[in-house]
């Protein structure tokens, strides 16, 4: 399990930090769960964020892959609610979109553009930690873009009528 931390000021992304949680195979499931569930818990305490942003499943042929992240994630967020921060989700292709403008780009194009955007100079062994800084990253522009003023839109025709002023 990855996780990434960027810190808003203003429309910018600072980086904060970035990291892989190894779980044990020689864990139960519900020890690995539990594990999960504390760590986010200290990630949490450790640097106090405002919000959560996670990636939704991705659908797959391997059934019980699927269930064990889906149970994961659900530790996760569990973690998160607790302390009462925000959760929001945010699909493959999105993520990958906002960072590259490519949907379909590949793990290392978006660790690429992560380096570049957040001016990161070390390299990574696993794509789990850029993948989470990519969802944070995602989230950032989802709330924090120069044309939303920090609100979610839905569209242009709900951003023109609140912003009767700044449109020409």
């Amino acid at each position: 399990m990855g996780w990434g931390l960027i810190r808003a000021e203003g429309p910018q992304a600072i980086f904060i930090g970035m990291d892989v949680l190894h779980v044990p195979v020689r864990m139960d499931a519900y020890q690995r769960l539990e594990l999960i569930y504390f760590t986010v818990q200290e990630i949490i305490q450790k640097f106090r964020p405002d919000e959560f942003a996670i990636e939704a499943p991705f659908f797959g042929k391997n059934v019980q892959s699927m269930l064990k992240l889906g149970r994961a994630q659900g530790v996760a967020i569990a973690a998160a609610m607790q302390s009462g921060i925000p959760v929001n989700e945010y699909a493959p292709r999105k993520i990958k979109q906002s960072i590259t403008g490519n949907g379909n780009a590949g793990k290392e194009q978006v660790w690429k553009m992560l380096q570049q955007i957040l001016e990161i100079r070390r390299e990574i062994e696993r794509f789990d930690a850029s993948d989470a800084l990519a969802v944070a990253l995602c989230h950032h522009y989802q709330f924090r873009s120069p044309v939303s003023n920090g609100k979610k839109l839905n569209g242009w025709a709900e951003f023109v009528a609140k912003n009767p002023k700044r449109v020409i």
